[in-house]
């Protein structure tokens, strides 16, 4: 179990989401952003950090002593190409770089449904593993983020878990998500999961909660102790109907995003 985490993108909003559920007695979490965060409490174990990820020497300094990272600064949605390189591929790239240099050996790179979001929903639950098939740049830059952790982890040894990470809210936006709905109370345990596996190796797994609309294998998650126990039909009476032309396919609405143009 990971005593000492480095939470990339912890000002996000995945990030704050996550912040108070992993917090655990004796764990300090070094949370790092570019942007200002709400304070620490005292004794909570927390250590802010203004960088940024496309700071190799601020990303190593930051990684020095820690078990693990989990990496979440990125842009969430579409956006012009060079900031999606930017960010999204090149600072995964120090993030894995840093944590390298440093002697980190387990990593979490958070990608997206959307670096998958061309298949479809056939017979049986979608395994995790399927080829990337981006709908938009930004799935292409996470399925370049998800290329990397293979990398690092086949050419240093490194235990790199991605997951395709679904919808991450308090509850579902609409009615179109409550098949790829993660709960924050699952998305904590899918990272608890990562931190306390014994598989090395690289690891693809859908970041999915245990909907009873959901198309997305569990299967790869369970293997390693992810047990989601929320199910997003709690919430599906107060929400309007599915959009036909987007159901059964993986990156839903974001077919049809403009190229570059920021979401």
């Amino acid at each position: 179990m990971a005593e000492r985490l480095l939470v990339t993108g912890s000002a996000g909003r995945v990030g704050r989401l996550l912040r108070p559920r992993l917090a655990r007695a004796g764990r300090e979490l070094r949370l790092l952003d570019v942007v200002a965060q709400a304070e620490a409490a005292a004794g909570s174990g927390e250590t802010l950090i203004e960088a940024d990820v496309t700071d190799l020497a601020a990303m190593t300094s930051a990684a020095e002593g820690t078990d693990a990272v989990l990496h979440l600064a990125a842009y969430p949605g579409e956006q012009i190409w060079s900031e999606l390189q930017r960010l999204n591929v090149d600072g995964t790239r120090n993030v894995l770089e840093a944590a390298r240099a440093a002697g980190v050996s387990r990593v979490i790179l958070f990608s997206t449904i959307h670096a998958a979001g061309y298949h479809r929903r056939g017979d049986g639950f979608l395994p995790a593993t399927v080829p990337a098939r981006p709908d938009t740049y930004y799935g292409w830059s996470k399925a370049a983020v998800e290329a990397l952790g293979s990398l690092y982890a086949d050419r240093f040894g490194m235990a790199v878990f991605v997951p395709r990470l679904g919808a991450c809210f308090p509850e579902p936006l609409n009615a179109d998500l409550l098949d790829c709905w993660i709960s924050p109370d699952d998305c904590a345990r899918l990272v608890e999961a990562c931190l306390a596996t014994d598989a090395g190796g690289f690891h693809l797994l859908w970041g999915i909660s245990r909907n009873t609309r959901r198309w997305w294998s569990l299967a790869e998650g369970e293997a390693i102790g992810y047990h989601p126990r929320d199910d997003s039909e709690a919430y599906a009476d107060r929400l309007g109907p599915v959009t036909p032309a987007d159901a059964g396919v993986v990156g839903g609405f974001f077919r049809h995003l403009p190229l570059g143009e920021p979401s």
